[in-house]
């Protein structure tokens, strides 16, 4: 068996080398990328297949991610392999849009901005698709990637944070318990000082009242 390095080019379509665009790697598999500056408002492509009409029940029927929808009743069937377009992933923030041409029932692909050579193009393929197709796998689009990515910074550092808060909090509460342990050793100790010199007085007032008595009483001792 082939490995897919052997039967990749193959199955691709030939681009002319006129062209400014090439099929290549991507982050969600493969991409047509710029191979050479493609300036805003420039046609790239286009988007061109079978048309289908929706009144044919056959036609009606068929079902694949390529099918771009022109109006209602007519449709573009962008799954064959000649349609290079096909190749052009979604973006949330793209450098292309779709300029749509019902009446002519043709679909091309134009810059939005300039795209340097070695950049994907992409465009946002519409609300309906990103619900039925990305939306349930995630996104993989540079500017939702760079979402998640800032999205579980901010969440590592708001826990980052509530630690920091919690340690200067535990620390703050240590530190009271120990000057409020401290302050009740000073007056435990004040406390201790002060009760001998009382018993040493009591002491003091009872010999002395003794000794009065003994002489009074002529109880003197020689």
């Amino acid at each position: 068996m082939l490995s897919p390095a052997h039967w990749l080019p193959r199955i691709m379509p030939v681009i002319p080398q006129t062209k400014p665009y090439r099929i290549g790697r991507s982050k969600t598999g493969l991409g047509l990328f710029a191979t050479e500056p493609i300036k805003k408002g420039e046609k790239i492509i286009r988007y061109f297949g079978p048309i289908l009409d929706s009144k044919k029940k056959d036609e009606d029927a068929i079902e694949n991610k390529y099918l771009f929808e022109l109006t209602n009743r007519w449709t573009i069937d962008g799954s064959v392999r000649e349609n290079v377009a096909r190749y052009i992933n979604h973006s949330c923030k793209p450098n292309a849009e779709s300029d749509v041409r019902p009446r002519k029932r043709k679909v091309f692909i134009r810059a939005i901005k300039n795209i340097e050579p070695g950049e994907e193009i992409s465009y946002d393929y519409g609300t309906d698709y990103f619900k039925a197709y990305l939306k349930p796998i995630g996104c993989k689009c540079d500017a939702c990637e760079k979402k998640r990515a800032k999205k579980r910074a901010d969440a590592r550092a708001e826990k980052l944070r509530m630690k920091e808060k919690d340690e200067r909090k535990a620390r703050r509460k240590s530190e009271k318990l120990a000057k409020k342990g401290k302050s009740k050793a000073k007056v435990s100790k004040a406390k201790t000082t002060a009760t001998p010199s009382k018993t040493k007085r009591a002491s003091s007032g009872a010999a002395k009242r003794a000794k009065g008595k003994a002489l009074n009483g002529h109880r003197v001792a020689v």
